[in-house]
């Protein structure tokens, strides 16, 4: 009778395990037969065969200054926990919590907390507040708010905001800070015309009726009485005053887009100045997460409000949603192509002076902002430079 010695066999398929296990990132059975992971550069026991560790709970979490409020739930629905946390206290809690997905509204300080929970290894996610609103339940209040976000962000079709870096964050408050003295400034301009209207005069809009006002002002044989003189001069020093710092701003975000690459590439495009190349590096989300240049137009509010039902086709004005710093500035630009010196520039049988000469100069300017807002998207993600169509047939 022959004896068979299954050994060798044995050994040479636990070595193809072996090569097998660590390939995928195991180490060698420990002693007890529990194989251990390695995962991240952390070594744990784990029961399962799986290598990766697998999110399965998700915490909604409704942000404030002091007091937060957290909803975990499984990813099947089941509630796992309530809590209501100090701001310490919910630093604390979230590191000593295992990978997880944070899931909170798009609001104050949200990116902030949004980088702090990535470091702690968790995955995070964003929901502008207005897809939030319908998963509320009766009462408003934040355990309600926390368990609606953890019931939006469970929806296969709910869309999400990037998390910006703090970067970002300080390019998008220079932003803010320059317009908020345009918005100073013209409160001021505005005052200052209505003051000068009680007395019979009339001044158009704008900030370059300053001297016109300065000469209303100063002109010794008007009937302005004197009290009134001097608040009129006032309000021309702190309009003076909010004009130099604004000038100061606008150089500082010139030099910020001189320092970028992605800010110096889109001004090559005409239309495009330090402004609004700043408001989409700023505001608007990584390109990657566009399929093509017209959902980027269509993320903007670029294109046509539906009213479509029935089979039938209504389209509306534009819709007017997403980022508005970015449309206006696009608009703006693309009404800049169209007035009697940027017209110059068009060739004649282009797409543009057809569409000048036979559509309003308004709606040629939307859809000319839509037409830049495509060549930015296909510029950011092929990391080119704006070419003249023109010339790109003619080579």
């Amino acid at each position: 009778m022959h004896t068979f010695d299954a050994s060798p066999a044995i050994s040479q398929r636990s070595e193809n395990v072996r090569l097998v296990l660590n390939q995928m990132g195991w180490l060698l059975p420990s002693p007890d037969g529990i194989a251990m992971c390695q995962i991240s550069g952390v070594y744990s026991h784990k029961a399962e065969r799986t290598a990766t560790v697998t999110k399965s709970i998700m915490i909604g979490v409704d942000l404030a200054k002091n007091v937060f409020q957290l909803h975990a739930a499984s990813l099947a629905g089941q509630v796992q926990f309530r809590k209501k946390l100090s701001r310490r206290a919910f630093f604390k809690f979230m590191a000593e919590q295992p990978p997880a997905v944070v899931v909170m509204e798009a609001c104050g300080s949200a990116h902030y907390w949004a980088r702090e929970m990535i470091r702690l290894g968790h995955e995070v996610k964003l929901i502008a507040p207005h897809y939030v609103k319908p998963f509320v339940k009766r009462q408003k209040n934040d355990a309600a708010d926390a368990e609606a976000i953890v019931i939006a962000a469970q929806r296969p079709e709910m869309r999400f905001v990037e998390p910006k870096s703090a970067e970002q964050q300080s390019r998008a408050i220079l932003f803010r800070a320059r317009e908020r003295l345009v918005h100073q400034r013209t409160e001021l301009v505005n005052a200052l015309r209505a003051c000068l209207y009680e007395y019979g005069h009339v001044v158009a809009q704008g900030v370059r009726q300053i001297k016109r006002i300065e000469a209303i002002v100063e002109e010794p044989h008007s009937e302005l009485p004197e009290l009134m003189r001097e608040e009129c001069r006032d309000l021309l020093d702190q309009i003076a005053a909010l004009t130099t710092r604004i000038k100061a701003k606008t150089a500082k975000v010139q030099a910020v887009s001189a320092e970028r690459d992605v800010a110096r590439r889109l001004q090559t495009m005409p239309g495009v100045g330090p402004l609004t190349a700043l408001a989409i590096e700023a505001f608007a989300p990584p390109m990657e997460n566009f399929r093509c240049g017209r959902d980027f137009a269509a993320w903007l509010g670029l294109v046509p409000r539906q009213f479509s039902s029935g089979g039938k086709e209504r389209l509306g004005r534009i819709s007017k949603a997403g980022q508005a710093d970015i449309r206006k500035l696009l608009i703006i630009g693309a009404m800049s192509r169209l007035n009697w010196l940027g017209r110059k520039s068009i060739p004649e049988s282009s797409w543009l002076a057809r569409m000048t000469a036979r559509k309003p100069r308004m709606l040629v300017a939307i859809a000319l902002a839509n037409k830049m807002a495509r060549t930015i998207w296909a510029m950011l993600t092929k990391d080119e430079d704006y070419r003249d169509p023109a010339q790109a047939v003619a080579a």
